[in-house]
């Protein structure tokens, strides 16, 4: 027999009317279960409090807790939390408290042999310490079929998802590899995956470029599901163009098939991509895809279920616009009921993770296939760090209404109090690319011995090491302090005066946008204030008077993460470059035994010339002397070769340096260079340049958009050459993310300078070599190349070896 929650039971088949996201204040978890205590103080002896009740009904188990029952008033109850006029809860939201309260009803009255029940809905107000009490006379017979009613909707689809599940789990137990044979390495992958899932177990697997570990590890897993009872897959990356290579992975193991296999894959976009209506509120009132949302949800869900393609973007857009429905809560709801789900990491990893949450509340079996792994550290700091603006404080506290002067004014003051106190410089505006840093930049780490000349200030900004895009900022020499400081106790108190402040005036008032900005980016800082600790740091800098911001930094994000870890089955995290492994693994939060493999790379050290040119210095000191001879380097190996390359450097002003001294040592070569705000289009022009038997040489900033996630096979790019060590920059966010790392895990150098720049280094180095095809030639340009510690941080294949056990 199915056995369902009555609240889960509720959720899928008692919803109707409007989907409506507008902003309406509730009471935080604590709030809840306290008012809660509140309104069961004031009920007498004969009331029983957090009531078990079940039954059977329709072929169901049902199970579940009501909040009291009043035995000598033979009345029923379900309290609710709130905040603000009640007016302003949905009649959807309301009619789903009703149907749980009346199936509670039913339940107690078959348990009981009752004839009649009074049910009781009641709405405290946690601010107000007031109840509103809604009540009905029921009869038991009325509350039982209206139970049915649910469980009869509820079971046609609870069968058919067991008969998909079945025919899902027949399919994959005979699942066929979809390509004639494995390519060199992959059989190895493919194992791996499947053992590491089959054991539970968490699995750092480092595999070249191009020996396909979008299908060496889907294959597995999917393999996998039948034999271990898994639930779901997630594959999740950090780019688009990763998205796409799985669901074109998927679809080849699909056709692959001999017969047909049941699978449900889902893409999961983001709401930007999806929304039909940016410009319209997210409500029944103002887009006409929220208007009678739940009303149509079921037909689009049925549809969509049995769809015969794949969920991508486009498919989930037109099953949801046949229906007239929102596409990106479609996908929302389609989460649910997918097999396998692909999207970006922040899916699962961050504050508000969908997948996560799914995971967590229906206890899912999941697998969690992490593709360019590599990205995850600098993604998820991004995740857990916030920004906290003066600005935005004032600008709100000047046209505030009177009932949130007190508290805005309370937090204004606070802000003036702590920038009096650290008394800082005005840091001048900078022009940034899309890098998600949470450092900016003034200084460059260029030494590998010991602490950098201090006296050497860069003139200009090196990209770091975690950002997605250009990491480059323009600006000068540095002009500001680092606002380093204690999480400041005051100002975060008054901010969360003005949440509560804000929150209970939205509940009565029409909704503020610019009130509801704040009150959310109070809140995320908040959130992540009362978790502050040694993972993390706080910022305070000044853009110009009133212009103060706050920022939490998270610098070890493996305290957030952990959790996210423990709760998946198993997870399989790749890319080209992971090694170190213990590296990755304190950085995450990954448990302590999980496994490391490097798999043996396709390609040889015959495909892939690499010289290391260790008689040119580009360290800042040197940098003006090292122009000419990288120039006359680069030229020389052009005319021996010609052909496309790729020249990278640490920065905006060295590569514009060293692409003029090469327009005057060879003029007669075509060259492009990456620019600063490169739109999407100026990128893509930019590759487009790079034709099969072309020549020239573009020209781009290591660790930004042209140095990984790129693919240039063939004749399209026949070399690299990489002038730097790709050291993040020096500067006081790094300083005192070595000292943190230093004091958890005694690798601070390695952990926020060395392992990070050379990773850079092999994932750009790694646009050479893409197919077994290929010929090319890499050209590392330093000293420090010569130095053994940095040699083995390499991958082995370059120079003929065998992987290494890191």
């Amino acid at each position: 027999m199915m056995r369902v929650a009555v609240h889960t039971l509720c959720e899928f088949a008692a919803r109707s009317g409007d989907l409506d996201h507008r902003y309406t204040p509730s009471p935080s978890a604590d709030e809840g279960i306290a008012g809660h205590a509140r309104v069961r103080a004031r009920r007498g002896a004969h009331y029983v409090v957090e009531l078990p009740l079940a039954g059977e009904c329709e072929g169901l188990a049902l199970s579940g807790r009501a909040d009291g029952y009043d035995t000598r008033k033979q009345c029923l109850e379900e309290i609710k939390t709130h905040r603000g006029d009640l007016s302003r809860l949905s009649a959807a939201q309301q009619a789903l408290h009703w149907a749980q309260l009346r199936a509670y009803g039913a339940l107690l009255c078959a348990s009981e042999g009752l004839d009649a029940i009074e049910l009781a809905l009641v709405y405290y107000d946690v601010g107000r310490d007031r109840e509103t009490r809604l009540t009905e006379q029921a009869n038991a017979a009325t509350l039982w079929e209206l139970l049915a009613t649910l469980c009869r909707v509820y079971r046609r689809w609870a069968e058919q998802e067991e008969a998909h599940r079945a025919a899902r789990d027949a399919a994959l137990a005979g699942l066929r590899f979809p390509f004639g044979d494995f390519r060199k390495g992959q059989r190895a992958l493919a194992e791996t995956v499947y053992k590491t899932v089959c054991t539970g177990q968490h699995l750092l697997l480092q595999a070249p470029t191009g020996l396909g570990k979008t299908a060496g590890t889907l294959f597995p897993a999917l393999m996998a599901m039948p034999r271990q009872g898994l639930d779901r897959v997630f594959y999740l990356t950090a780019r688009n163009t990763g998205r796409q290579l799985a669901l074109d992975g998927l679809a080849r193991i699909r056709d692959g098939q001999e017969a047909a296999l049941p699978l449900r894959v889902l893409e999961l976009p983001a709401k930007e991509h999806a929304c039909e209506h940016p410009d319209l509120a997210c409500h029944g009132e103002s887009c006409p895809l929220a208007k009678g949302f739940f009303d149509r949800l079921a037909e689009a869900r049925h549809s969509a279920a049995n769809s015969a393609g794949f969920l991508d973007r486009d498919r989930l857009r037109e099953a949801a616009l046949a229906h007239q429905i929102c596409p990106y809560y479609l996908g929302q709801e389609m989460a649910r009921w997918a097999d396998v789900v692909i999207g970006d990491v922040n899916r699962y990893f961050d504050q508000q993770a969908l997948l996560y949450a799914l995971t967590q509340q229906d206890d899912w079996k999941t697998v969690l296939l992490i593709d360019e792994a590599h990205n995850l550290i600098g993604r998820a700091r991004g995740m857990y760090s916030t920004e906290f603006t003066q600005q935005r404080v004032l600008a709100v506290k000047r046209r505030a209404p009177a009932a949130l002067k007190r508290s805005l004014g309370k937090l204004a003051r606070q802000w003036s109090s702590l920038v009096a106190r650290h008394e800082l410089t005005v840091r001048p505006d900078q022009t940034t690319g899309s890098d998600k840093s949470p450092c900016r930049s003034d200084f460059s780490r260029e030494s590998l011995d010991g602490a950098p000349d201090m006296t050497a200030i860069a003139t200009e900004v090196a990209p770091t090491s975690t950002g997605t895009g250009t990491g480059v900022a323009s600006g000068g020499i540095a002009q500001r302090e680092a606002g380093f400081i204690d999480l400041p106790a005051e100002l975060t108190l008054a901010a969360l005066g003005v949440i509560t402040a804000i929150s209970e005036y939205l509940a009565d008032e029409p909704a503020d946008l610019e009130l509801q900005e704040l009150l959310f980016e109070a809140i995320r800082y908040v959130r992540l204030a009362e978790c502050f600790g040694d993972h993390s740091l706080c910022e305070l800098d000044r853009h110009g008077r009133g212009r103060a911001v706050l920022a939490i930094r998270n610098l070890i994000p493996a305290d957030f993460l952990a959790p996210r870890f423990a709760s998946a089955h198993s997870t399989i995290l790749f890319s080209a470059t992971l090694a170190p492994a213990h590296y990755r693994r304190d950085l995450l939060g990954l448990p302590p035994d999980t496994l490391w493999q490097d798999i043996e790379s396709p390609f040889g050290a015959h495909q892939l010339q690499v010289r290391l040119e260790t008689s040119i210095s580009t360290r800042l000191a040197d940098r003006e002397a090292s122009v000419q001879p990288i120039a006359a380097l680069m030229a020389a190996q052009y005319r021996e070769h010609p052909g496309n390359y790729l020249a990278y450097f640490s920065s905006f002003a060295y590569l514009e340096a060293v692409h003029a001294g090469f327009l005057h040592a060879a003029p007669q070569v075509p060259t492009w260079h990456q620019s600063r705000g490169m739109s999407p289009q100026a990128r893509q022009a930019f590759i487009d340049r790079f034709v099969a038997d072309g020549e020239g040489i573009g020209f781009a900033v290591l660790g930004g958009a042209f140095a990984e996630g790129i693919d240039l096979p063939g004749r399209r790019l026949v070399g690299a050459f990489i002038a730097t060590l790709g050291l993040p920059p020096f500067d006081a966010w790094h300083e005192i993310l070595r000292e943190r790392l230093e004091q958890r895990f005694g690798r601070g150098y390695d952990y926020a300078y060395l392992y990070p720049g050379l990773q850079k280094v092999a994932q750009a180095a790694g646009r050479v070599i893409r197919t077994p095809e290929d010929q090319g030639v890499v050209i590392l340009i330093d000293e420090r190349f010569a130095r053994p510690d940095v040699v083995r941080l390499l991958p082995g294949w370059w120079f003929g070896g065998a992987p290494r056990d890191r």
